[in-house]
């Protein structure tokens, strides 16, 4: 089947058939400004026979239509264009009785302007296949909601949208963005998508997106690369949630890297080797622990994370990657936390026992509940000695040095 076009004054229109298989996906964008789609105007409904279209002349938008239409009247915006589908047409109203369309009206488009990039409610976790993926007891922190720098990004086929790509960071790295159906993996082919009439109508904001076309090198994991980005993610998520965070049952929560609410459960960083492997360790966790029926309720988060370094009490601006294991449960009032304490407390157990062979080096637990209050709990190291004992050992003997030699000097007493 063909496809058809409208040409209007002012009004860029076109139907870009483009083939080719959807490659694996990881995050997937929600919103749409499609025509059909009754939430995109301000009367709740599609528009009908007997209704009087309406764009803001000055609203830049991108609208897909599914099927064809008929209008009494309608008003277009200077800047934007239709993408119809095969079949799909607008028509004027002949004024027959529609069923549908007792009353007519005016019917607005919605504005666009606002859905952004950086709001983790309008993106959702995907399978290969574009599903939305089942849940399960593996969750992320909110940074991690958004396309991170090695992500597959989809917009699904026969939608269009608009984005706001503000961002605190110049240029937003993905491994491959897929639009109306075609992969673009490349950076050639992202750049030539860029010089074509539909992306300035698509993408607007000070942020870049670049495509890599390659995957994350480590199997120990790489970071997501939203921090600079995470006030913005997190003013976005407070917005859709009433401004606030909402109140934990433990008296002092745990803040975890990238999430922008305290929790109650456990929070365990680890310290690794160049033998560590981040998807094995995460499915050896899952098999062994959370597939557990007393562990039901249990979620967790792991991911490589970055976290700044300091030295007596002064933020350094070197930082320290570190896989961190985010667990949370079900369970409410003085309850809450406590299965995710427990798990915590056996991976801190596994650990001890195999930490070395896993190329673990050591990991730090900590522990809020809706009965204890947030605390260190312990830190198991796997080796006898390690680098940070024997640099604690160093200082404090520079320290002591320094402190003889300004008391013989008679500069202390």
């Amino acid at each position: 089947a063909g496809s058809q076009c409208l040409s209007l004054t002012g009004l860029q229109c076109f139907f870009c058939s483009l083939p080719g298989a959807t490659a694996a996906v990881y995050k997937q964008w929600i919103p749409n400004t499609n025509f059909e789609t009754a939430s995109n105007w301000d009367k709740g409904r599609v528009p009908c026979a007997r209704d009087v279209v309406h764009f803001e002349k000055d609203k830049v938008v991108s609208v897909f239509v599914r099927s064809p239409h008929a209008l009494t009247d309608m008003y277009l915006p200077l800047n934007g264009e239709f993408v119809l589908a095969s079949g799909a047409a607008f028509t004027a109203s002949d004024g027959s009785w529609d069923p549908g369309c007792d009353s007519g009206g005016t019917v607005r488009f919605a504005d666009a302007e606002h859905r952004a990039w950086f709001d983790p409610t309008l993106w959702q976790d995907v399978l290969s296949s574009g599903e939305p993926r089942p849940s399960g007891p593996i969750f992320s922190v909110d940074e991690e909601r958004v396309p991170c720098r090695y992500d597959d990004v989809i917009f699904p086929p026969e939608t269009s949208f608009r984005i706001n790509t503000d961002s605190s960071q110049p240029v937003i790295q993905l491994r491959s963005i897929s639009v109306m159906g075609q992969e673009l993996n490349t950076p050639s082919s992202w750049a030539g998508y860029l010089q074509g009439p539909s992306a300035p109508l698509q993408f607007h904001g000070n942020g870049t997106l670049q495509v890599t076309g390659t995957g994350c090198p480590d199997k120990s994991g790489c970071a997501c690369g939203n921090a600079l980005d995470g006030p913005r993610i997190c003013a976005a998520l407070l917005r859709a949630s009433g401004s606030q965070c909402p109140e934990p049952a433990c008296q002092s929560p745990l803040q975890p890297l990238g999430h922008c609410c305290g929790i109650c459960g456990a929070t365990i960083n680890l310290d690794f080797t160049p033998d560590f492997d981040l998807q094995k360790y995460q499915d050896r966790l899952v098999q062994e622990l959370l597939s557990q029926p007393k562990y039901a309720g249990v979620r967790m988060a792991i991911s490589k994370v970055h976290k700044a370094q300091t030295f007596l009490g002064i933020m350094s601006r070197s930082s320290t990657p570190l896989i961190q294991i985010v667990l949370i449960d079900d369970r409410a009032g003085a309850q809450a936390g406590t299965a995710a304490e427990q798990v915590a407390a056996d991976i801190m157990d596994s650990i001890a026992q195999h930490g070395e062979a896993l190329g673990i080096s050591s990991g730090k637990m900590e522990v809020a509940t809706g009965s204890t209050a947030s605390g260190q709990v312990g830190i198991h190291p796997v080796s006898k000695i390690t680098a940070g004992t024997v640099m604690g050992l160093l200082f404090s003997l520079l320290l002591l040095g320094g402190i003889l030699f300004l008391y013989r000097k008679g500069k202390l007493r």
